[in-house]
């Protein structure tokens, strides 16, 4: 069994915010009487790791408990959790703590990138910032770009059988399909379709293209449901066909495809946590 190595809170919040893993930060906001650490003392959670320390004891396993259970139910967002250190924690100190837990589910979409041509090398540059998982294809020996090994949240699969390399993707996946071959992308269309779970496809190619292929797929047994899923041509319109600029497109069309699951009105902590926390009773 391969434990992860314990780093500093720090250190492990930029390794995990890099990896797109889910992970949760705990601080220590406010204390009364003797605690074990000051305010500002952090601690990183993971579903496997522990990254520097409360303090230990009784509490510090309870923040852990609180963040794992947290991290369990996928959501992010901010919670403040109360630790009188005689009573809850079990522990002699007569202190109580406040501990502000952020929870980051980490990257909760999923971008498969068909081709590493042009436009697929210009799309994975692009998409290096957003908070997404990066599936790289192409059926080409040794084409991937060196940098590719250094990006965070991109892998890249040498992919032969576009039906295994479809068949592997995580249910609600965003598939954005631009092969070498036109056979290829066909291939690749017919066995997203086939899977029914993608979140969205799109298709690089005019609609004369498309056309074409959507003769083609109907005539395999695809129905008009099935086929208004397909996008093609990706992007939105514009005139400029430079591959840059196309990746640009497509990404634009795609990023309120992807959504988000936070509440736009409604951001960290409900300002009655904080209204109790400052107007609450010190030892």
């Amino acid at each position: 069994m391969n434990v992860p190595r314990p780093m500093t809170w720090h250190a492990a919040l930029h390794q995990l915010q890099r990896e797109g893993q889910a992970h949760a930060l705990a601080t220590v906001v406010t204390s009364a009487g003797s605690t074990p650490r000051e305010p500002g003392a952090r601690m990183v959670i993971t579903a496997d790791a522990v990254h520097d320390t409360l303090g230990g004891g009784t509490f510090e396993f309870q923040v852990i408990d609180a963040a794992r259970t947290r991290l369990a139910s996928g959501q992010n967002g901010m919670s403040l959790e109360a630790f009188s250190l005689g009573g809850r924690s079990g522990q002699c100190c007569g202190g109580f703590v406040n501990v502000l837990l952020e929870v980051f589910s980490g990257s909760t979409a999923t971008l498969a990138i068909f081709g590493a041509g042009h436009i697929g090398t210009e799309l994975v540059r692009l998409a290096a910032p957003l908070p997404w998982q990066v599936a790289w294809h192409d059926s080409r020996e040794a084409i991937f770009p060196s940098w590719a090994d250094a990006q965070p949240r991109l892998s890249c699969h040498h992919a032969p059988d576009p039906l295994a390399a479809v068949a592997a993707l995580p249910a609600g996946s965003h598939a954005l399909v631009l092969t070498h071959d036109h056979t290829e992308d066909r291939q690749l269309i017919d066995a997203l379709l086939k899977r029914g779970d993608m979140a969205s496809i799109g298709l690089i190619g005019s609609r004369s293209k498309w056309a074409s292929f959507r003769s083609r797929l109907k005539d395999a047994g695809h129905g008009e449901q099935a086929l208004a899923k397909v996008r093609c041509p990706i992007g939105i319109p514009m005139s400029d066909k430079t591959p840059y600029a196309i990746a640009l497109s497509a990404l634009a069309e795609l990023l309120p495809l992807v959504g988000s699951s936070e509440r736009p009105d409604q951001r960290g902590l409900e300002p009655a946590a904080l209204r109790h926390v400052f107007n609450e009773p010190r030892i």
